[in-house]
């Protein structure tokens, strides 16, 4: 209650600086490169990363240097990876929902996700968003039958940049209100692990627009997410 009595009385600076950061802020391509292709030896795996800006290598030049190409890259050496990117910059838990309406079924072993910062920029509801998130990954479950799903946390809103206060300490805290909303949903599932992102955003870390990832920031959330990966295989489902 104290949150929303506080985002009300604010609303008036927060749209003013919501409005001013999009008017500003550098804007920047999602990265060039293929976004399916099968690399490396070892026992078949099939992946798909799907997401927003982020899992579209936005910060970054090239799909290598971005979060798909490095975690093929570091699988590879384990595994003959399968795998495609479906990623779109803007992209919500609802409109990614959407889109895959339209996909055709087929079956995976490994999804990792990686959507909610367009959701917490919205100030989406947490009710609504958790009901938005749990149609996701049962239309995941129908299309593609996966053996186990990863789920990108929450990046440290309240530490990026680019964001000014109190712009910054409210999209912080909705963003670590779904956060525990998706943790009470995911809680002892045994087929779906949630990956925190423990990763400090330093500006040294970020790309030159303050909001994405650079390529070592991109290296180091793959190394996190292929360990996993790697080290639950043997536990999958058959």
């Amino acid at each position: 209650m104290l949150d929303t009595c506080t985002r009300i009385a604010l609303s008036p600076l927060l749209t003013y600086q919501a409005l001013r950061v999009r008017r500003t802020a550098q804007s920047l391509p999602e990265a060039r490169g293929p976004r399916s292709g099968t690399f490396g030896t070892g026992p078949a795996l099939r992946l798909a990363i799907i997401g927003d800006s982020s899992a579209a290598g936005v910060g970054v030049d090239h799909q290598s240097q971005a979060l798909a190409g490095q975690l093929t890259d570091l699988l590879g050496v384990q595994f003959d990876v399968s795998w495609h990117l479906d990623a779109l910059t803007g992209a919500t838990t609802r409109s990614t929902l959407h889109r895959l309406a339209q996909a055709q079924p087929k079956p995976l072993d490994v999804i990792v996700t990686a959507l909610g910062t367009n959701d917490v920029t919205r100030l989406i509801p947490a009710r609504l968003w958790r009901h938005q998130h749990r149609a996701l990954l049962d239309r995941l479950r129908d299309l593609y039958q996966p053996r186990h799903i990863y789920l990108a946390g929450f990046p440290p809103i309240d530490r990026f940049p680019l964001l000014p206060e109190p712009l910054r300490w409210t999209l912080g805290r909705h963003a670590r209100k779904l956060e525990s909303q998706l943790l009470a949903d995911v809680h002892g599932r045994c087929d779906i692990t949630y990956v925190p992102f423990d990763l400090d955003p330093d500006p040294a870390l970020m790309a030159p627009d303050g909001f994405h990832p650079s390529a070592r920031l991109y290296h180091l959330w793959a190394k996190e997410m292929a360990s996993r990966i790697i080290s639950d295989w043997p536990s999958y489902p058959s």
